[in-house]
Order: C-alpha cells, then structure tokens, then sequence
C-alpha cells in the first residue's frame, strides 16, 4: 500500500431492524489506519506500527458488529450525552430539578440506559486528500435518558498526521442543557492478541490533582487532592501496574484507577498523558483541550467477553484515557461547567499521536 492517506467505506453489518452499520478506513503512513464504524460512532481498530515497523490493532473490540450489540463495554465507543457519573441520576439546571435514567446504581453513567454508545450515527460528511476524514452526526432528543433540550452532535474523526488521529467534537442545543462528550477507547499498545495485560505500560499524567471518589465512584464533597505522595502521582513515567495493589484507599474505591485527572487550566490544545510499552515499542501521546483525563485500568474486564480475534479480555487488559469535563459536575459548582446553552457551541478536540521507541526489548 503506497504511504499516502486515503479513505474507504464498507458495509460492516446490519441492525436487526434492516439498518445498515457503515465502516469508514482512514489510511495514513507506514500501514496506520483507523476504523470507524457508525454504530456508536466507534473506533472499531487502530492499526499502528510497532519499533520494528511491523503493524496491529491497538484498541479492544469486536471483529463483527454482533459483538457490539451483544454487549454494553463501550469499546471504542463515543459516550454521551453525559460520559462518567452524575450523582443519584440528578441534577438542578437553571433552578429546576433534571431527572436521568440511572443505570449505575442509583446513578448515572455514560448517558443513561441508551446512550450515544447504542445510537447509529449517520455520515455527514467525508474527504479523501492528504488528511482523509469523516464526520459523524447524531441529534439528540429533547428528553432522551432525561436530558434537557434537543441536542445536535457532529463528530470528526480525521488523520492530521502520518500516525495521528484527530477528534473534533461539537454540538449545540435549543435550549439549556449539559454535555461532556468523549472517546472510550481501550488501548494495549502490544496488539489486541497479546497475552499478557498493560500493567508493564509506562504512563505519564501531566496533572498535579486528581478527584477522589466514594466506593461508587462519585466524587467526595471535597476539593481535588494533590497527586503528590500518592499512587495517582504519574507526573513522571511509571508502570501502570507499579503501585495498583499498594492498598491505597482511593485504588480500593476504583478497583484499580478509575480516576479523573485535573489537567493544566485553560482550553487550548495541550499533552495530557503518554503511553509507552517496552515491548512493542510503540508510543501514544494524548493531546486534549479539555479539563480532565479519566484513567481507567480495565478494572472490571472479567475474562467473560470474548474480542477480537476470539481473546478473552481480562482485567487490566487495557487502560482508557478519556478527556472529558470532570465527573457529577453539574452538582458541583466548584467544578468545571458542563452547561451548554443556545447560541453557543460544545467543543472537544482529542488528538492521538503514535511514534516508535528506538530500540523495544522484545
């Protein structure tokens, strides 16, 4: 396959009720691809290039739309309207109570019963050329799971580099309402097929404070917690796995990291986290302009599900880095604003750069 970028569009299954779920290959450098398929508007595959220059599938899923429909794991999933917790599936908006569905416990997660996950999205838009893209669109009813206001989404996924994928996400409504939208990617840097899990992944954090959560991941009534003198603190590189069973109270509450990290103030486009595996060799750096980065070490994979590729994913099989605004803030003032009002525009950018170790030890 020549090196320069293209795009592709196939049928990759049908809906029971005759609807059919598309898949769209964007084609970057040295075999980079990534697929996304309108069911979810998911990243269905992530192939990147190890140290060796030899390619694989990065990111846990299924190989047939079947596994998606079968089970709710969010893989590669765009999540909303609401991704992460709201506490007791409420909150007030502009004075008046707003109920959700709740489906985590007495909470909310990940937009309710049948969130952005579950909803077949429809191409807008698509452009082959020297950065290929497509463009995702979804409307959002006026009290689908609860929320307030209908709610137009459009999300672009686009090859801003040889190994770079690009999120865009906008939206906007007709009346007050929330969003805090995000990827939920499921990444092992050594390939989906690999036996072994990513506790040996080397990640930095680029965040100070983290939010510390209650046994059912809701934020505690407090201000975000220094990450210094804690197994959160990944300020500097460090195995994923270093410290997960050190007894830490907070690792107890998430079964592992389950965590929101509080990235740098500000909106503009920034690093917020690097993965690295010493085996493959293959680096992910994580851009993002928004103000948290959910790591979750795939604490409740239980060796149930069958992926791709017929694994068994089994706890700790990945980690997920999920910017987003930071979890139950419409019941927190003190925390970064969810509100989106009409006239104004919901703007998330996520961008995943991969590059090459220059000498990996396997």
């Amino acid at each position: 396959m020549a090196d320069t970028p293209r795009l592709s569009k196939e049928l990759f299954g049908t809906l029971p009720d005759g609807r059919g779920v598309e898949r769209v290959v964007l084609r970057g450098a040295e075999g980079f691809e990534a697929r996304i398929i309108t069911f979810g508007a998911a990243l269905q595959a992530l192939i990147a290039p190890n140290a060796r220059g030899a390619c694989d599938d990065v990111v846990l899923g299924y190989d047939d739309l079947a596994g998606y429909l079968a089970e709710r794991r969010f893989f590669g999933a765009t999540v909303g309207r609401y991704a992460n917790r709201i506490a007791n599936a409420r909150f007030v908006l502009d004075g008046a109570e707003v109920r959700l569905a709740a489906n985590n416990g007495a909470n909310a997660l990940h937009g309710g019963l049948d969130g952005f996950d579950r909803k077949l999205w429809q191409i807008s838009d698509m452009q082959d050329g020297a950065e290929p893209r497509v463009t995702l669109a979804y409307v959002s009813a006026d009290g689908e799971e609860g929320y307030p206001g209908w709610l137009d989404v459009q999300l672009t996924y686009r090859l801003t580099g040889p190994s770079e994928l690009s999120l865009n996400f906008m939206a906007t409504t007709d009346r007050p309402t929330i969003v805090n939208l995000t990827n939920h990617s499921f990444f092992h840097l050594d390939g989906v097929a690999a036996d072994h899990g990513v506790l040996d992944h080397r990640l930095m954090v680029a965040a100070d404070r983290f939010v510390a959560i209650d046994p059912a991941a809701i934020p505690l009534p407090e201000p975000p917690r220094s990450v210094a003198g804690t197994p959160m603190d990944f300020r500097e590189a460090m195995p994923i796995g270093a410290r997960i069973r050190s007894g830490d109270q907070q690792l107890w509450h998430g079964k592992g990291y389950d965590h929101t990290f509080c990235l740098d103030k500000g909106s503009a486009l920034r690093p917020a986290a690097r993965l690295e595996s010493p085996r493959s060799g293959r680096i992910l750096e994580l851009l993002t302009d928004q103000p948290g980065l959910q790591v979750y070490s795939g604490n409740y994979l239980d060796g149930t599900i069958r992926g791709k590729r017929g694994r068994l994913y089994r706890q700790s099989d990945a980690v997920c880095l999920e910017p987003q605004i930071w979890p139950n803030a419409p019941n927190r003032p003190d925390f970064p604003s969810a509100r989106l009002g009409p006239g104004d525009v919901y703007r998330h950018t996520t961008v995943y750069r991969f590059s090459k170790a220059d000498a990996p030890t396997t």
